[in-house]
Order: structure tokens, then C-alpha cells, then sequence
């Protein structure tokens, strides 16, 4: 998922499923694993933003519900 692309969470979760089966494998070599980690911390704060960002949109919209009644 490049930096500039629009973010989907799907996505970068499946990516960070094929990384962590990838460091599972024997195919991941040590030169590989700093790498592969590095990308997967960086999807990682991405899906944290991203859920952040919807319980607040959630939120906001459950306090519009309560204000209306």
C-alpha cells in the first residue's frame, strides 16, 4: 500500500497477514525480517489511526442521535 494511494484498512490487513505468515516460513530470511517488520509497524499505525478516526466519527454521530431527542 503505497503512502499516496487511499488508505484501506482491508487491505493493509491483508498485507500484514501475508507478512506474518511470510516471517512464519522458512522463506523469510534475516536480511528479510527487519524489513518485513519495519512495514508491518508502519501498517500497523496506520490501522490504529484509522480505527481511532472511526470511533471518534462514531461517536460523533451517536451524540448527534442524543442531541436530536
Amino acid at each position: 500500500i503505497d503512502m499516496e494511494e487511499k488508505f484501506k484498512y482491508s487491505e493493509a490487513i491483508a498485507e500484514l497477514n501475508r507478512i506474518v505468515q511470510e516471517m512464519q516460513s522458512d522463506r523469510c530470511s534475516i536480511d528479510e525480517l527487519s524489513a518485513k517488520t519495519a512495514r508491518a509497524l508502519k501498517l500497523i499505525e496506520q490501522c490504529k489511526a484509522r480505527l481511532t478516526e472511526t470511533d471518534a466519527d462514531i461517536a460523533r454521530l451517536f451524540a448527534q442521535i442524543d442531541e436530536d431527542k
